[in-house]
């Protein structure tokens, strides 16, 4: 479904060239939940929007159902993005001078009476149903957060891309925030950027980063098969 090629992403930081990411590939199927784990500076984040089209590979390449992000003109790919992905970052993002149903209609393909009842029946879903007329700043951390989670499903897209999207919350409301988007898999595939291994505890796959390059990728679902008597 979607997939990454020999992802290179280069920089220059004054006169050094730096490799955000090296030699990188991924391939991501339908419904499957993704980890890239690292620490800060090991390219997860780089290698995150490269995957969602945000930036654009130095070498490489990435598909989607074998279409090639690099074929396309910058105007497909801020489409493709609208349409096929989801976004929640560590950052929730939000307009402080709309109200938490107007924030999650933000991204809703349509602006109409059917998609507003699909965006309070997602924020009801998401404990937010007393909140709807409520601004971001009356808003605890993790209530912005999970009104971003809204605002990212409310089109129901193939790929919800999430980074550090538990970074400023504390454990409890995390692991929360964290159960909300695992249950996105029923609908689509959720990738996930984080140095915190815990929140990954029931990824599909682990993928390690250090300083750009791959370390080691945990294939959970294949561990579990080969675990179950024949």
């Amino acid at each position: 479904m979607l997939q990454g090629e020999n992802l290179t992403l280069t920089y220059q930081d004054g006169e050094t060239t730096v490799d955000a990411v090296k030699d990188v590939s991924i391939s991501i199927q339908d419904h499957q939940f993704i980890g890239i784990l690292g620490p800060s500076g090991s390219g997860k984040s780089s290698l995150l929007y490269l995957l969602s089209g945000l930036r654009r590979a130095t070498q490489g390449e990435i598909y989607l159902d074998g279409r090639a992000y690099g074929k396309m003109r910058e105007r497909e790919r801020v489409a493709l993005r609208r349409s096929e992905f989801g976004f929640v970052f560590q950052q929730h993002f939000l307009i402080n001078y709309l109200t938490v149903l107007e924030n999650v209609m933000v991204a809703a393909p349509v602006q109409d009476k059917a998609h507003a009842a699909q965006a309070k029946a997602l924020l009801t879903d998401l404990g937010m149903g007393d909140k709807l007329h409520r601004f971001p700043y009356e808003l605890s951390g993790g209530e912005r957060q999970r009104t971003a989670v809204a605002r990212a499903m409310i089109h129901r897209p193939r790929v919800i891309f999430a980074d550090e999207p538990t970074g400023l919350l504390d454990r409890r409301t995390g692991l929360q925030v964290m159960a909300l988007l695992r249950s996105y898999r029923e609908q689509g595939s959720l990738i996930a950027v984080t140095h915190n291994p815990e929140i990954l505890s029931e990824a599909d796959l682990v993928i390690r980063l250090r300083d750009g390059q791959v370390g080691s990728v945990e294939d959970r679902v294949a561990r579990q098969l080969q675990r179950q008597p024949a």
